[in-house]
């Protein structure tokens, strides 16, 4: 293994385009500085430099942490990351438009929806995964239903929690019953009913929730969703060398 992969190998990216006037950027780097501890680290990795890594190369972070903060300035590498983590079995926690595209990944490479997009990035396309809400979520903490016997219950300990949002688009009602059958589960929804978290079944460590708990992380009261990402992390003592079909 290279001196990089060795690094890798100890190391969460944050899949996104640091910008350290973003408040859920700045939230993401002050609850990783607490929550992660040596011998791990994190990094940001930035959606193009992603675009450009190899699987292999993806799949030797211990961590992928998809951040808040789209449009990505290259969407092929998010979701790039996103397809690996689901593939070869990386933990991997995504926040806001990290949530959303994990639905786009999911669309694309499992329905097969080749066409699949994110109205934000582009509102022209034939297949909108990812739409508008009727309601605006950015900027209110709502409370968020989590499933009986969900990952993310257990998690939380708790059927329910309330999170702080910063978004405006979520899941097309028209793909959810597709998502789910394919196995991409929704384990938390809003008061309306809509999906507000996925989880992927048979995954290590898959979770997307459409709000930022990182904004709710401090050192006083870390945030379970955060520790219990990095705890996998920390417990993945060698990545995988093929895709786990």
């Amino acid at each position: 293994m290279s001196d990089s992969g060795r690094t890798r190998s100890s190391t969460i990216a944050v899949v996104g385009d640091y910008g350290a006037e973003r408040p859920t950027h700045k939230a993401t780097q002050q609850a990783l500085e607490h929550a992660v501890q040596p011998p791990l680290r994190f990094e940001w990795l930035s959606t193009e430099a992603a675009a450009e890594m190899g699987d292999a190369e993806l799949a030797d972070y211990v961590g992928l942490l998809i951040s808040p903060g789209s449009p990505y300035r290259n969407m092929d590498g998010a979701l790039k990351a996103i397809r690996v983590a689901r593939e070869y079995g990386v933990p991997l926690l995504g926040t806001c438009g990290g949530f959303q595209h994990v639905a786009v990944e999911f669309a694309r490479d499992v329905l097969g929806v080749a066409q699949a997009d994110h109205e934000e990035s582009n509102p022209g396309a034939p297949e909108l995964v990812i739409v508008k809400l009727p309601l605006s979520l950015a900027g209110g903490e709502r409370e968020v239903f989590f499933e009986p016997g969900s990952r993310v219950a257990a998690i939380y300990r708790a059927s329910a929690a309330i999170e702080p949002f910063f978004c405006s688009f979520g899941l097309n009602p028209a793909y959810r019953s597709r998502v789910e059958g394919h196995g991409l589960a929704i384990s938390g929804t809003g008061a309306d009913g809509a999906a507000r978290v996925f989880e992927l079944l048979e995954h290590p460590f898959f979770v997307a929730t459409l709000y930022v708990p990182q904004a709710r992380y401090t050192a006083d009261d870390p945030h379970p969703l955060v520790t219990a990402f990095v705890a996998a992390a920390a417990g993945r003592v060698e990545p995988p060398r093929r895709p786990a079909r």
